[in-house]
């Protein structure tokens, strides 16, 4: 997953929105608060990342599958311990 997607790019700038209000208002220096703006990035991978997760359907177990035919069970109108019904 591209770190420059749009849903990434949105919540990175919300996460963002703090860091440049402390900005503006002067709590922060420029140089502060454009070396916390990554991070906010970072955090919105992170999020859009666990929010993709676990919102993925998932996939059902299979069974597993015989490797070949010598596996194959033989057919269940023979059975070998009843004995034949006399044809008189």
């Amino acid at each position: 997953m591209s770190p420059f997607r749009w849903d990434v790019l949105l919540v990175g700038l919300v996460l963002a929105v703090p860091v440049l209000a402390l900005g503006v208002r002067g709590d922060l220096s420029t140089e502060e608060m454009v070396t916390r703006l990554p991070w906010c990035l970072a955090a919105g991978w992170a999020v859009v990342a666990l929010l993709r997760f676990a919102s993925a359907p998932r996939t059902p177990e299979r069974a597993p599958r015989p490797a070949g035919r010598a596996h194959l069970a033989p057919p269940a109108s023979v059975d070998a311990d009843e004995e034949p019904a006399p044809t008189d």
